[in-house]
């Protein structure tokens, strides 16, 4: 059930201060919010629609007044802004880094490296190294020292920002276990209960310190880093509990087989009509694990003779199919459909390699929103080329379906693309329904195909049915189809929360990526010191956010992503600004303001 927020006072739109006192943020900050909708690339054509039914439905967030109300009006704006610059197909364009700050980068990462390399001759000269470790006798090293220097040397370093375990469900609020390292990063051990940390004294009290349900020592932190878009982790109880506790008593855990053997219940089948209703396909295959619905699923559409065009800044799951496929590769800048274009007419043009033979078939690959961008798909332009050109299409919806459209049927009903006109759409049920898997919604001789060549569907183990009866309730709860207007609550509040939260976090001066009405929010940091140094001051705080850093992005493009969820309140929104605005000015990250930050 999605909380009901107090209305705010006309004064709170003013940014709060690193100590807290509110002060008013000069109108040319203001402009900084529209210059950076300007510098994105455009949501789509026909992204208005979407945006517009979730800029006015903020009196849907709960019963009372519109807790966003003071803001409403200048989020509209910067929402016909970027619908603008959606409709002109104008190329992406990211905030550019700083001269500062790419010479400070480099310089970091010079040091890490050099003071690595000394570090490895000292152990090797001294005998006297955690990572000296000879490999049996008769037996070659199975990792070289090269191989994993940057493991070593660099990552190790800040290990303790990343792999963080928690002990609570994932929702707005949650307890992360406190770690601690005996051997310099290279191992970290969970601290576990009080008794145990009597040693260590400040892991055992302060403001954001608790116990979990064992015992064991935690931090109580707001959750920015999570994907539940929905909120799903937070009123699991209320909206699902019924349902999936029904399924734990009369289905297995697991049915111990592939789908294309004994694995599938007649859950499984009602999920496939379920997500073809939802999403307008004729049939849905349903996978048990959404990075391999992409990475089994696109070696059997595409294979020797085949060309795939996609977009350079595509997920690893559709890197790792498209290559394993031995389909040609082609990529096109970022969201930009007049660079597809070209790609596409020379690939048609010049046809295969050595023989100039015509493509067998040509597939277009992109994202409904790039996780790592915050930024939607350019739908609405991609599908004129892909139908001038007579080509297919596959759209990878697994950060949009459940989180954008008025109803949350993804990037299509965002950008007024009928889904016909996409041939595949694949996506996840990871985000906003609080499950796991993946689905490939298409005609029905293509999932009849993919049900018998697809090796996710031939050879892997089939989705739990518990896990599918949590999706099934998600469904239902977003359709309204349970008697209530949860859903349409859940995805107005999401909505109105990223909104809010990017025009904060842009008037603050922080180089933010991506568009409004996107639940993602990359932060740059670019130096890779203020990767551990953002994590673990945000921490300090009682915030839990992700921290990205190479070889996950460009080595110069370090970033802090935070996902905003239905479950949090504008209280929540507003503490941790006022808590990001102290390490901003902490860590000198304000790059919009000054090229120092």
């Amino acid at each position: 059930m999605v909380e009901t927020r107090s209305t705010p006072s006309r004064g709170s739109k003013a940014t709060p201060t690193k100590k807290g006192t509110p002060k008013t943020r000069a109108t040319s900050k203001v402009k900084i919010a529209t210059k950076a909708i300007t510098t994105v690339a455009g949501a789509g054509a026909g992204a208005g629609a979407g945006a517009g039914a979730g800029a006015g439905a903020g009196a849907g967030a709960g019963a009372g007044a519109d807790p966003y109300a003071d803001v409403r009006d200048q989020i509209e704006e910067l929402l016909k802004i970027q619908h603008q610059r959606g409709l002109s197909c104008k190329p992406h364009v990211e905030p550019p880094i700083t001269w500062f700050a790419a010479l400070t980068t480099y310089i970091g990462f010079a040091v890490l490296i050099t003071f690595g390399h000394l570090r490895d001759i000292c152990g090797k000269l001294t005998g006297s190294s955690r990572y000296l470790q000879a490999p049996p006798p008769g037996y070659a090293p199975l990792i070289f020292p090269w191989e994993n220097f940057y493991t070593r040397r660099m990552y190790h370093r800040i290990q303790d920002v990343f792999n963080r375990p928690v002990s609570s469900s994932p929702g707005a609020h949650i307890q992360v276990l406190e770690r601690v390292s005996k051997d310099g990063n290279k191992t970290m051990e969970i601290m576990g209960k009080e008794e145990v940390s009597e040693a260590r004294p400040r892991y055992s009290s302060g403001e954001f310190v608790g116990t979990d349900y064992a015992g064991n020592v935690v931090r109580e932190c707001l959750n920015l880093g999570s994907y539940n878009y929905l909120g799903f982790a937070d009123d699991w109880k209320i909206t699902c509990k019924e349902n999936v506790m029904e399924s734990v008593e009369r289905m297995p855990v697991s049915v111990g087989s592939s789908r294309a053997e004994l694995g599938t219940t007649v859950l499984h089948r009602e999920l496939e009509h379920l997500v073809s209703r939802f999403m307008g396909k004729e049939d849905t295959l349903v996978l048990n694990m959404g990075f391999n619905t992409n990475a089994t699923t696109i070696p059997s559409l595409v294979n020797k003779g085949d060309l795939i065009i996609s977009d350079v800044l595509n997920h690893t799951s559709i890197v790792n199919g498209a290559r394993s496929s031995g389909a040609a590769i082609r990529v096109f800048k970022h969201n930009d459909a007049d660079n597809l274009e070209e790609v596409l007419r020379e690939a048609i043009v010049m046809g295969m390699p050595r023989t100039r033979r015509p493509w067998n078939k040509i597939v277009i690959m992109v994202e409904g929103i790039y996780s790592m961008e915050g930024e939607y798909c350019n739908l609405a332009n991609i599908v004129k080329v892909k139908k001038k050109y007579g080509v297919y299409l596959y759209l990878d919806e697994a950060h949009s379906v459940g989180a954008m459209g008025a109803t949350g049927r993804g990037c299509c009903e965002y950008s007024n693309v009928d889904p016909a006109d996409v041939d595949v759409l694949m996506g996840t049920f990871t985000k906003s329904f609080g499950g796991m898997g993946g689905y490939i919604a298409s005609s029905k001789d293509t999932i009849d195909y993919l049900r018998t060549k697809c090796a996710g569907s031939l050879y892997h183990n089939s989705l739990s049915p518990i896990i599918v009866a949590q999706i099934l309730s998600a469904f239902k709860v977003i359709m309204g189809e349970d008697g209530t207007n949860i859903g349409q609550e859940k995805i107005t509040a999401l909505r109105d929360n990223a909104n809010y939260m990017r025009l904060r976090l842009t008037e603050m001066g922080l180089h933010v990526l991506g568009n409004y009405d996107s639940p993602i929010m990359p932060v740059m940091l670019y130096n890779p010191t203020k990767i551990a140094a953002f994590s673990r001051e945000c921490f300090k705080r009682g915030l839990a956010v992700v921290v990205v850093g190479f070889p996950a992005v460009p080595i110069l493009l370090a970033r802090a992503r935070f996902c905003i969820s239905a479950g949090h309140t504008r209280e929540d929104l507003d503490q941790a600004l006022v808590k990001i605005e102290e390490v901003a000015d902490l860590l000198k990250i304000k790059y919009a303001f000054r090229s120092s930050g």
